[in-house]
């Protein structure tokens, strides 16, 4: 019986917020329309991309190169759903937990443009494409993003597209 990646100890986040006053450090103001910002360094293995395979999207070419050379892809490759897992870990480490965040209410759209390969070095781009206080809730913003992923070599890998509620710093003042 194989290890299940859902069975595998979890790993300590980085405290959430300010390390002294416990308070999120970036809201809902903070992220301007237009703002575009890059983070990350994220190297997947060809180990990680078979172990995510095994568990969640066993098709050939995630789970053996010699198989996946016979496909289009031309070699081993990481599932999309993979690589939208390592990118919200991305942003996660690069600004969710450091926010006040209060969820999100789903993507719009998810493009996976190239294959992420064993060794590849991720990096995201994120820039806020529209900003909007909540209508219903006066603590809460609204934030739309697109997320752009790309390696080391600078190849576009992913595009997604998705809506950020975020605390608001000032709820009793106007947007």
């Amino acid at each position: 019986m194989g290890t299940s990646l859902l069975s595998a100890p979890v790993i300590a986040s980085r405290q959430r917020g300010d390390r002294v006053t416990g308070q999120p450090r970036f809201h809902w103001e903070d992220f301007p329309v237009g703002e575009t910002v890059e983070f990350g360094n994220h190297r997947v293995t060809a180990a990680d991309i078979v172990a995510f395979a095994a568990e969640f999207d066993p098709q050939p070419f995630h789970l053996d190169d010699n198989a996946a050379k016979a496909t289009l892809l031309g070699g081993l490759a990481a599932s999309g759903w993979h690589t939208c897992a390592i990118m919200m870990r991305m942003l996660c480490d690069g600004y969710v937990l450091d926010s006040a965040s209060m969820g999100a209410p789903g993507l719009d759209e998810v493009r996976w443009l190239k294959p992420v390969r064993p060794g590849d070095v991720l990096r995201i781009r994120r820039t806020c494409v529209e900003s909007r206080p909540s209508r219903s809730r006066p603590e809460m913003g609204l934030t739309r993003f697109t997320w752009d992923m790309y390696n080391q070599a600078g190849d576009h890998l992913m595009t997604a597209t998705g809506t950020n509620m975020l605390g608001r710093r000032d709820p009793g003042r106007d947007a």
